[in-house]
């Protein structure tokens, strides 16, 4: 049990003699208001708030926030009076303590209710004196460690509550301690199974583990003693919820997370430069990993948490997340608004700080007037996060985006070709729909493919302006290119109808009438109403006939106009003939033929000549008449898709290590999957070749690497 004496041995490290003999006085007060009272542990009331007392010394807080922890259940559960306090304790203690006090003795309708009246209660007094809620907090950490002696119904509504409300308030108020501790009791009980399983299995690791950080530590301080750069180096591991969140979230395993340890290099130095200094001695002793640094100095956090974040490869290949901070940043980040206290007299707020209690006032404040309880609850959740989004780049650069914003804004944020050829998105490296809502904290990479375009249905998914606009952009320019094709077509189809040349016509004078009539102010204009059938092809050329007759010469009938078309473009040409750019080219899916296959033509009945490679199955099943001598002709460069499979020994980073190397061929992998069975982990990539050689190579390359068992080419999807 927590003594008297230890809180004042702690206090009188900051706080004057008259502030110690108040708070002596007022640990006699509690001990006689509550003599008698147990707590459902069998324990002496007075434990409680003590140890909330304690833990608001830990923080240290100023004399009236922690006479107020001694006394913040005496109003409520004793016959102490607000006006006793104030006689005893002053003012401020009393309305600390009135602030507190939790609305016990009124009669609600249902449970919600009363939970909805005692947060808008803190709330309210919280606008007026933000220590309120840091004594809350502290009163809810030592109810949490003692949650197991409530009936289990009871500890999982507790536990909700706490990760819902309590742990969201210490994260804005920069609690950072408070926070990760609210999280890992509340997980306790929340998920019961989940939690042993994770607690037995980093438990496991713990020896090996700390022989690793102990040695990690020792060649960070060596390195630094070098510069003559005084610090102090910690390494932790992560706490339990945080890692369970990244496994669930980034749907691994526990063998995948890399980073269970966090090392932090704190400054003696307050200098912000000082700390890139380290960051460079760190990154010139091991190699960082791309995308993985993340400067909080620059541009700090909501809750103005500020640190330099990068992740390098440590010793035997192993991840290292290392935070470099100097000792203000690390109080702020583990105290945060507790860190830099100034409610004793005479001081101030720092402008910073001032701030960040602004920011939680006007966001708490706005809630008073919601009436309905579970409307009350679901806004005061969704008020205690920032209004805005940061997510990050593979780079690490921080984006700013509207609550809601998906990978579509993102990718426009980039560039509107980023935005126009998005195929999918990684979030923290696992695949999401496009249409997934961007959290805080998580890295966004997009996926491209050259030639593909936006969708009318992305609209509905995007939030930002520029997003909307860019996607309407698009969608507009493409209505009137498609119309001007279209209508083009229909007017030549039927002006040939009539025996009329449609190229003689619109060169004509008569054209201006024709535009005058159908109110456009060009044939671009013209066609492109034809096309979006709002002008008839008939109309037009009634307009014509009904004119003076235009000279035009006659229609050539038996001749075949060439024009480039999709025989082209494919890269392909009929043996021996070669005036045939006009028919439509395919190719066959069952063996996906590429330059380089040897390859034959089977005509088609309404989809002109199918390629297939000259040793498919299914082409030798196929007529002879039908099949034609065909040969690649490529004269721009395509890409084609191509199936490969690789067996490989089941170990970390295989889609990374194979991913990287068919990367480094400039080549883009538009699929890719990994199935694991019996230590045997089989990959499965659709890549984008422009030749059977490209091809040849990467295949090579793959072979090289040394976990790679076998790997084919599959000629089917």
């Amino acid at each position: 049990m927590l003594r008297i004496n230890d809180i004042i041995d702690k206090a009188q490290t900051y706080l004057p003699p008259e502030d110690l003999e108040m708070i002596e006085k007022a640990y006699i007060y509690s001990a006689s208001v509550h003599q008698g009272q147990v707590r459902l542990s069998g324990e002496p009331y007075l434990t409680h708030p003590m140890e909330v007392a304690g833990i608001l010394t830990n923080m240290k807080m100023d004399a009236a926030t922690i006479i107020s922890g001694l006394l913040h259940d005496t109003i409520e559960d004793t016959l102490t009076t607000a006006e006793q306090l104030e006689t005893e304790f002053g003012r401020d203690v009393a309305f600390l303590v009135g602030g507190l006090t939790k609305l016990s003795r009124i009669s609600f309708g249902s449970q919600e209710e009363r939970q909805s009246e005692n947060f808008r209660k803190m709330i309210l007094a919280m606008s007026a004196d933000i220590r309120i809620l840091l004594v809350r907090l502290a009163d809810r950490i030592h109810n949490m460690r003692t949650l197991q002696y409530h009936p289990k119904d009871k500890r999982i509504y507790i536990a909700r509550e706490t990760m819902d409300i309590y742990a969201p308030l210490a994260n804005r108020l920069g609690i950072n301690s408070m926070r990760m501790e609210l999280e890992d009791l509340s997980f306790q009980y929340i998920a019961p199974d989940a939690y042993n399983e994770l607690f037995a299995k980093v438990a496991k690791t713990n020896e090996s583990r700390d022989r690793y950080t102990e040695e990690v530590k020792s060649i960070i301080s060596t390195e630094l003693e070098k510069y003559s750069i005084k610090c102090k180096v910690e390494g932790r591991a992560k706490h339990l919820y945080s890692i369970y969140k990244k496994m669930h979230e980034q749907h691994i395993n526990f063998d995948e997370v890399y980073d269970l340890i966090a090392f932090r290099i704190i400054l003696d130095s307050d200098q912000e430069k000082s700390c890139y200094e380290v960051l460079s001695i760190v990154h010139a002793l091991w190699r960082p990993v791309p995308g993985r640094f993340k400067d909080y100095i620059a541009m700090s956090k909501a809750n103005n948490y500020q640190s330099l974040h990068t992740t390098v490869i440590g010793p035997y290949g192993e991840r290292v997340e290392i935070q470099i901070r100097t000792k203000i940043m690390h109080e702020w980040a583990e105290k945060g608004i507790a860190a830099h206290w100034r409610y004793k007299e005479g001081l101030a707020f720092k402008g910073s700080e001032e701030n960040q209690i602004k920011k939680l006032r006007e966001v708490m404040e706005i809630q008073h007037e919601i009436k309905d309880p579970k409307e009350f609850m679901s806004n005061l959740k969704l008020a205690l996060f920032p209004e805005d989004v940061y997510v990050f780049t593979p780079n690490g650069d921080v984006k700013s985006f509207p609550k809601g914003a998906t990978p579509i804004d993102f990718a426009y944020s980039i560039h509107t070709d980023v935005g126009n050829q998005c195929i999918g998105a990684k979030v923290n490296k696992s695949i999401v729909p496009l249409k997934y809502k961007l959290q805080n904290g998580e890295t966004v990479e997009i996926i491209t493919q050259a030639g593909h375009h936006p969708s009318k249905d992305w609209l509905k998914n995007a939030v930002t302006t520029r997003a909307i606009s860019k996607i309407r952009n698009w969608i507009n320019l493409e209505e009137k290119k498609n119309s001007l094709v279209l209508g083009r077509d229909l007017l030549e189809k039927e002006f040939k109808r009539h025996n009329l040349k449609f190229s003689s016509y619109v060169k004509s004078d008569e054209i201006k009438k024709v535009f005058s009539e159908c109110s456009v102010n060009s044939l671009d204009d013209l066609i492109s109403q034809v096309g979006l059938g709002r002008i008839s092809a008939r109309r037009i050329v009634n307009s014509f006939l009904a004119g003076e007759p235009v000279s035009i010469p006659e229609p050539i009938i038996d001749k075949i106009k060439k024009r480039k078309t999709a025989s082209q473009s494919m890269g392909v040409s009929l043996v021996g003939v070669d005036d045939m750019d006009d028919v439509l080219i395919n190719f066959a899916k069952c063996c996906n033929p590429i330059p380089g296959d040897e390859i034959s033509g089977y005509i088609s009945r309404g989809r002109g000549i199918i390629v297939h490679t000259k040793n498919c199955p299914y082409i030798k099943k196929m007529g002879k008449e039908r099949i034609v001598g065909i040969e690649w002709n490529v004269r721009e460069e395509n890409t084609y898709p191509v199936h490969i499979r690789i067996v490989c020994d089941d170990i970390k980073g295989v889609l990374t290590e194979v991913s990287s190397v068919i990367s480094s061929f400039d080549i883009n992998i538009s699929y890719a999957q990994i199935e694991t069975i019996n230590m045997v982990a089989v990959c499965n990539f659709v890549i984008d070749i422009n030749s059977l050689n490209q091809l040849n190579q990467v295949l090579a390359a793959i072979r090289q690497l040394k976990f790679v068992k076998s790997i084919e080419r599959l000629r089917h999807f």
